[in-house]
């Protein structure tokens, strides 16, 4: 009886232990489970495993979790010790994904001018079939999709594309001139001495008629001599004759710049004058002076330059590409930069039909009035020029443009919270902070005006790892074809063995 309690204890003691043991296994297998490291996880299956269904998801490349551009071929530890991340070739994507896609029509185009764009089909301005442009081959890059809670923290903005009448303000500076169908110069006729001197500085102002010097001149005394002569013949007798010698004495005077009162007083005097005056037949500033009292001078020395300075001439530069708006006759604003909030109205006058050979640029001639005298010549002054040639085109924000040098692109708003990159062609640099597209988008469609450099560098950085795929996919491809002749080789050198021991 005793033995037999003896035999039954170990046999107790095994079978608790067992079932100890699976009953840890158990416990340690549900909360494996529960806890995820048992069952179905995405990011620890190799390469090639299915998710669940019949989908099997590949893992394109592998990447550091704190930096998306620190790229692995290979599962393992980032630069900073973390786990490396899968990334898997559906969450890549490919703009060619999917197969076969109905292709959408961005705009229509005139088939002999790519700058001429419709939003319909029809025909173009030269009567032919206008071409359809589609959003695929407008692409310039790889499209990003970002969710609306990401948008909104990068602070997205976006703007539509307008078609509308091109309005184009050309700022430049100038420099005030006077007017020069306003100016006059005065030069001796004669030879002489100049023996009084009325306008002895310049910028004098001086009235038409008023004396501006006298001078001796013997040419002068014959002339006044012989017109004595004929005035007193002419008091004594009376005839055609005396008459006629008279009036030519006096039309010599007179050609000599004498004004009529001088001669008036030579007539009532009676007696030739050493010197006479010569008068102002102008009104204006003096602006040049080059006279002396007392100073000899020949005939045809300029002596005074005199100019109206109630109208002045502005000479403003324009570049080469600026030149086909300008046109005679259109409005133009000055300001001064001492002179802030004050604004001058005038208009272009004359556009030189030339260019300046130093400085490459076109000199066009503007006309303001001065009544109150508060633009003086040689002034630097800022000119704005509103030009309107009366043409439609497709404008879009100026900052919505990414210009690297080489190319401008933009990125354009698509279906499903998406973006693609889109290179264009910029034109004129129109009025309200917006730029000219020649080529490269459509009206109606949606551009991206903030944000976009974020946008741009997550579309460098898909279109890298896509040329990575490519590259992989294209070795692999190789490394196939290159087993593949090798075994053809080997079948190939069976045969040879075989005529080999076929032979005696």
């Amino acid at each position: 009886m005793a033995k037999n309690e003896t035999d039954k204890k170990p046999v107790s003691t095994l079978r608790v232990a067992a079932t100890s043991v699976i009953l840890t296994l158990f416990v340690a297998g549900v909360g494996a489970y529960l806890l995820g490291y048992l069952g179905p996880r995405d990011s620890q299956k190799p390469v090639g495993e299915t998710t669940g269904g019949d989908t099997e998801r590949k893992i394109a490349y592998w990447r550091a979790p704190m930096n998306p551009t620190e790229i692995y071929d290979k599962p393992g530890k980032s630069a900073m010790g973390m786990d490396l991340v899968p990334v898997y070739e559906d969450e890549v994507g490919s703009n060619n994904a999917g197969g076969e896609t109905e292709r959408t029509i961005a705009y229509w185009r005139a088939p002999m001018n790519p700058t001429e764009i419709y939003d319909n089909p029809g025909k173009s301005a030269m009567g032919m079939d206008l071409v359809p442009v589609y959003e695929d081959e407008l692409v310039g890059g790889v499209e990003v999709s970002v969710d609306p809670v990401t948008q909104q923290n990068m602070g997205i903005r976006t703007a539509l594309v307008k078609k509308e009448p091109l309005a184009f303000t050309i700022r430049t500076y100038g420099h005030i001139t006077p007017d020069e169908t306003r100016t006059t110069q005065i030069s001796t006729k004669t030879n002489g001495w100049i023996e009084k001197l009325y306008i002895d500085f310049t910028g004098k102002f001086v009235v038409k008629g008023e004396p501006l010097y006298e001078i001796y001149s013997p040419e002068l005394l014959a002339a006044q001599e012989e017109y004595l002569v004929a005035y007193q013949n002419m008091q004594r007798l009376t005839g055609r004759d005396n008459q006629g010698l008279l009036a030519s004495a006096r039309r010599r005077l007179e050609n000599f710049d004498i004004a009529t009162g001088e001669i008036d007083l030579i007539e009532k005097s009676g007696r030739v004058k050493k010197t006479l005056r010569v008068r102002s037949p102008f009104s204006g500033f003096v602006i040049q002076r080059k006279a002396e009292e007392g100073g000899y001078v020949k005939a045809g020395t300029m002596l005074f330059r005199i100019a109206d300075l109630s109208r002045i001439w502005v000479e403003a530069h324009i570049y080469e590409y600026e030149f086909s708006w300008v046109a005679e006759g259109q409005e133009a604003e000055m300001t001064l930069p001492y002179q802030p909030g004050k604004v001058f109205s005038g208009r272009v006058a004359y556009v030189y039909p030339y260019l300046q050979p130093k400085t490459r640029d076109v000199v066009i001639r503007l006309e303001f009035e001065n009544p109150d005298l508060a633009l003086k010549p040689d002034m630097y002054v800022d000119v704005r020029i509103k030009s309107s040639s009366g043409r439609e085109g497709l404008v879009i924000p100026s900052e919505a443009v990414i210009r690297s040098g080489e190319r401008n692109v933009v990125f354009v708003t698509r279906k499903e919270n998406k973006f693609t990159p889109r290179d264009v062609t910029l034109g004129l640099q129109v009025d309200g902070g917006n730029v000219q597209i020649l080529t490269g988008l459509a009206a109606g469609e949606t551009v991206v005006t903030s944000g976009q450099f974020l946008l741009d560098s997550e579309s460098k950085l898909k279109e890298a790892v896509q040329k990575m795929l490519e590259a992989k996919r294209e070795k692999t491809k190789d490394a196939e074809t290159v087993e593949e002749d090798f075994f053809e080789d080997m079948e190939e050198d069976d045969d040879f063995f075989k005529d080999m021991e076929d032979e005696p």
